[in-house]
């Protein structure tokens, strides 16, 4: 496939092509030269990919039975409920 540089820098990825690798409106390339000076671009994972990636990540440090999300949660149910919130 044959795209052009716009002289603005851009360039339109073929729609083809980005439906065969799932890229969306406001995805994130990573693009860098490689030997000879072959482009090359990364498809970066979207920011809800990164947090649902992360999740769980650190609970093998947490003992058995602890829930800090569910503590955090209690926390501000108490602290709103102190305030006359609710």
């Amino acid at each position: 496939m044959i795209t052009t540089v716009t002289g603005k820098n851009q360039v339109t990825i073929p729609a083809k092509l980005a439906r065969q690798l799932g890229i969306q409106p406001g995805q994130r390339i990573d693009w860098s030269v490689g030997e000879n000076g072959v482009i090359t671009a990364r498809i970066l994972p979207s920011r809800s990919e990164l947090a649902q990636q992360a999740a769980g990540m650190g609970r093998h440090w947490l003992e058995s039975g602890m829930d800090p999300i569910a503590d955090l949660i209690d926390d501000r149910v108490n602290a709103d409920k102190e305030e006359g919130l609710t």
